[in-house]
Order: structure tokens, then sequence, then C-alpha cells
């Protein structure tokens, strides 16, 4: 009995663990499986325990996985005993991957199946640009599931009746915008921060994010999984594909690195140096072969890189003076057809430059009317390029004709801000639209 006391009476090995000490081993094994909880002794059972069946262990299909503890020996194990044990299975059987950990599970349907009758039969007509002369009147969809502001709304190119939405609540969204039954398709949680920019692949359903968590991911909404991750050192601000090469795309980020990436080897093909604030925009032009960047260069001189329109093959910037007004500008896009460009301005404008050097500003018209005043809203030409539309600080949709910068509509969107706005690339009459407060709308 005294031997007995001896040894049940003295300091356990789970007690005598000095929780300092073992930190660093605990936060080696956090990542492949969580230190079990702290358990009372071990005590037999009244009756032998049943063998677990092969294959039964949790740990997928393995059958060479032996029982934490052995119920005839009647040993105490200790805590570091069973860490190590869990770590030793967990280490060799394959772990769920973070796409699959972090995916919704609930899919809805990405097919046309279940469209409006009206909209299925616009989307199979295909109407060529400039087919159509009616501007976006009314709502037709409100989708209202992002709990935080939306910063891009995008919609597919392949697949016309699918938007997509990045936000502030750290997901992407797809939406099948007009199915009667379900208009969330899919909900990717794949993103650890804020999603700032979301881009529909140029060769089908495939998704392009990035975010505040340093990294892009490439999306495959099909298949309903990440096809592949690409690491950044920067909170990602912007992407865009480069409409010649559906492989290579750019990144800009919040330590001014703008990235060209290749999706096919995953690495970065070239990088664009300059002593630039963070990127708050990029636009290629139609043939890929030069890209404009916007910048805050609040912190530096104003006059200069706001604006710089770039040479993608010798990686120099082409001009770096192109607006000299003391205004960031949070988007630019160029003219789907004229030798033109545009710039939202802080200043509540949009400014209109020559796409050819030297890259003027047009100083006798700009687009004015609605406002904003620090947010960052975005602007987007129509499928002629005879209209453009960009969103308020106010929460409204401003429709400015391009010829004669005249307001031709004003649509009552949100209460709070509107934050980009992106025309249906099949049907001209058909709007997104995205608010500060997490709202999505579609008019037609």
């Amino acid at each position: 009995m005294d031997l007995l006391s001896a040894a049940y009476g003295a300091t356990s090995d789970e007690d005598a663990d000095d929780p300092s000490a073992s930190a660093p081993a605990v936060a080696e094994l956090a990542c492949v499986a969580p230190p079990p909880s702290k358990r009372p002794r071990w005590e037999p059972p009244p009756q032998p325990m049943r063998q677990q069946p092969v294959g039964t262990w949790g740990f997928g299909d393995r059958t060479d996985a032996p029982p934490l503890a052995s119920s005839a020996s009647g040993r105490y194990i200790s805590k570091r005993e069973r860490a190590l044990l869990a770590a030793s299975l967990d280490s060799s059987s394959p772990l769920p991957s973070p796409a699959t950990a972090d995916f919704d599970s609930t899919f809805g349907s990405i097919t046309d199946s279940n469209l409006r009758a009206d909209i299925l039969h616009s989307l199979r007509s295909q109407s060529k640009p400039g087919s159509s002369k009616s501007l976006p009147l009314k709502l037709s969809v409100s989708l209202k599931d992002h709990s935080k502001a939306v910063n891009r709304v995008d919609w597919s190119l392949s697949h016309a009746h699918l938007l997509a939405s990045a936000g502030m609540d750290h997901t992407v969204r797809v939406w099948n915008v007009w199915d009667k039954r379900n208009t969330t398709a899919r909900v990717l949680k794949h993103h650890t921060a804020a999603v700032k920019d979301v881009r529909w692949s140029l060769h089908g359903p495939s998704l392009l994010s990035g975010g505040f968590d340093c990294s892009l991911q490439l999306f495959d909404v099909a298949e309903g999984k990440v096809a592949k991750v690409f690491k950044e050192d920067q909170a990602v601000e912007v992407i865009k594909f480069n409409p010649c090469d559906p492989n290579l795309f750019l990144s800009g980020g919040s330590k001014g690195s703008l990235k060209l990436w290749d999706i096919r080897s995953g690495l970065v093909t070239k990088e664009f140096h300059r002593s630039l604030g963070t990127i708050l925009d990029i636009e290629f032009s139609a043939d890929g072969k030069q890209f404009i960047s916007s910048t805050d260069t609040t912190r530096s001189n104003i006059s200069e890189n706001t604006i710089t329109i770039w040479d993608v093959l010798r990686q120099v910037p082409l001009s770096n003076q192109v607006y000299t007004e003391a205004f960031t500008c949070p988007c630019v896009r160029y003219h789907p057809y004229e030798a033109s460009f545009v710039a939202q301005s802080n200043g509540n404008y949009i400014a209109i430059f020559s796409a050819r050097p030297p890259f003027k500003l047009n100083k006798y018209m700009r687009f004015e009317g609605h406002g904003v005043w620090g947010f960052p809203i975005k602007c987007n030409f129509s499928l002629s390029g005879r209209e453009l539309a960009s969103g308020s600080s106010d929460g409204c949709i401003y429709i400015y004709d391009y010829k004669s910068g005249r307001l031709l509509r004003k649509i009552e969107a949100f209460k709070d801000a509107c934050t980009d706005v992106a025309y249906n690339p099949v049907m001209p009459n058909v709007i997104a639209s995205c608010s500060w407060t997490g709202e999505i709308s579609v008019f037609e």
C-alpha cells in the first residue's frame, strides 16, 4: 500500500508541465490538431472495450492506426503523450484543404435553367453593343446577403446571368441573379480578411479574388474549390486580367507594388517599380500593351504618379504627370472604342484624357453632378461606349452621355454610398450596383 500510495501520490508529468515551457510545442501542433483538453486520470472501464473496426478511426481510410490508449495495460496516458500520439496520426493523414474547410457547402444552381423567360430570351439572343437605346429604369433584383460593404461587382462574360461580388465581410459571393428559386449560387469563404476585388476569368467559370489577407485566389466555381493561391507581400487592392492573354493578370496593393502574374506557373513574370503609394485602380488597354495605374499620393508630390501610363513590355512608365490636380482618383477606365480614358476624381467629377501621348487632359469637358467625397466610387462604360455610369456618395447611379457630358438619368439605388456599377456584357440595358452597407441592386 505504501508503494502504491507513493506511486499515485507523486505529481504526474501532466501536473508538472510548465504551461509557459510547453507553449512552443503546443503552437507547433496547433496547425495539425488541437491539443486534447485536460482530463482526469484514466480508470479502467467496468467491461473490456470492443476492438475498433478496421478503417473507422476517423482519419480517412487508414487501417494501420493504433488506438491512443491500451485498455489492457491500464497505464496512465499523460497529456504530452496524448498530444504526440494525436500529432503522429494526423501528420501522416491528409488534412482537409483550406478551400474545403472554409467553403460554404450550400450550393445553388449556376445554370440558366430556372431563369425568367424574358431574361433567358435576352441572354440567348446575344444583343449587339449599341442595339438598345433604352436605359436602365426599374429595379429588377435586390440582393442583401453581404453583412458589410461591397467593394466590387463583376458580371461573367461566358455566363451573363452570373454576378460576382467582393465584400468587406471576408466573402466572395456568386449570384444567379434571376434564378426563381435561389439567387445565391455560391458563398466563398476562402479569404481570412476583407476582399477588395474579384474578377471573372476571361475563359470559363473561374473567379480571381484578392484582399487584405495578402493573397490572390483562383476559384473554380463549377467544381466548388480553390484551384490556385498566389501569395503577396502586401494587401491586395485591385486585380485585372490581360485582355489579350487570359493567363496573365495584374495586381496592385497597399505597398504600391504592381506585379504581372502567370496563372500557369503561379509566378510573377514582371514587376513595375516606382515610389508609389497604395494602388487604387489599374486598367489595361485593349491590346494589352499598356496599362494605367492610379495611386494614393497623399504622402508625396500630388502632381506626380497620381495617374501613370505604363509600357508592359519594357516595364517603364510612359508618363507620370497626366493628372496634376490635387485629388486622387479611385477609378480609371479606357473607352471601349475610342482612344481616350476617364478617371474618377475625388474632386467630385470624372475627367477625360487622350489615350495617345502626351495623354492630355480634356480641359473643356468633364462629368459632374455625382459625389465621391473620399469613397472608392467606381464608374464604367456601357457596351456601346455611348454612356458612362458612375456610383455616387449619395447612393444614386448617374448615367452620362459620353459625347456631351450631359446627365441622362439619375437612379436612386441606395440610402448610402453606391460604390460600383457594372453593365451586363450581353444585355445593354441591365446594370448592377453595390453599396457601402452591403446591398446589391440590379436595374433593367
